[in-house]
């Protein structure tokens, strides 16, 4: 358990989120290692997602639109021939069929398609909120609303394994597509349907995984150790934009 920090710090943490909690729950155990009451981030993680999320520590917090705004890069893999409700692996299978003899060549085909600015409509389980109420909310409650598809930019697109039926890739995003959609679409496109089997963030503008931490490790560092591990805002956001 880490010790208390005198005075109160302040800066951009790098977390490698691991599966099965969401973000809010990085943020609370972010709160008790560092003795901070003001933490944020900077763009949710789905619970079965993991990879990079930003933390935002005492002042920071002011950043999080700026960082919010930035492109962000995943790697992922979906399953073909299965459709759930949610577009992922912790949705409920809503149709099942065969999965074509494709080849690496006619997938690698559909995938350029998505490439640049294209309209997407938020899926139904997500956090987006309309009339007040998230959509992932009225989804549990099985009704499906109208959703103002927005525009968004893929500048990434790449096939970087094929077993069917499960391919995987490596993308890149704006602000605000949700990748599992793209997972979904991709496997309308491929005449079978799909979900995102798994999701990995590997980048968030110009921050990587490779400097993320986990909190397991956060957890053991000294106070010193622990005012290490934050980016100073000066470092990380353009003066503008504070």
């Amino acid at each position: 358990m880490s010790q208390p920090i005198t005075d109160a710090p302040e800066g951009i943490l790098l977390v490698d989120k691991p599966q099965g909690i969401t973000s809010h729950d990085v943020v609370s155990k972010i709160r008790r290692v560092y003795h901070m009451k003001k933490v944020g981030h900077a763009g949710t993680l789905d619970p079965m997602a993991t990879g990079l999320l930003l933390i935002l520590i005492g002042k920071a917090t002011k950043t999080s639109q700026y960082l919010m705004s930035l492109g962000k890069e995943y790697t992922g893999t979906v399953k073909l021939g299965v459709s759930t409700d949610s577009q992922d692996a912790e949705g409920e299978i809503t149709e099942e069929r065969p999965v074509p003899e494709l080849t690496e060549e006619q997938v690698k085909a559909e995938i350029k398609t998505f490439m640049g600015d294209q309209y997407q409509t938020p899926p139904m389980f997500s956090a987006k909120k309309i009339n007040g109420q998230k959509l992932y909310k009225l989804a549990r409650q099985g009704k499906v609303v109208e959703r103002e598809p927005r525009v968004i930019h893929i500048s990434r697109f790449e096939l970087t394994k094929y077993a069917l039926p499960e391919v995987s890739f490596i993308v890149g995003t704006s602000k605000g597509a949700y990748v599992r959609t793209i997972a979904h679409d991709l496997g309308e496109k491929l005449g079978c349907g799909g979900h995102l089997n798994e999701l990995r963030r590997t980048a968030v503008g110009q921050f990587r995984i490779e400097n993320a931490t986990k909190i397991e490790e956060l957890e053991v560092m000294s106070p010193s150790t622990l005012r290490k591990q934050l980016i100073p805002v000066i470092q990380a956001v353009p003066t503008h934009a504070l």
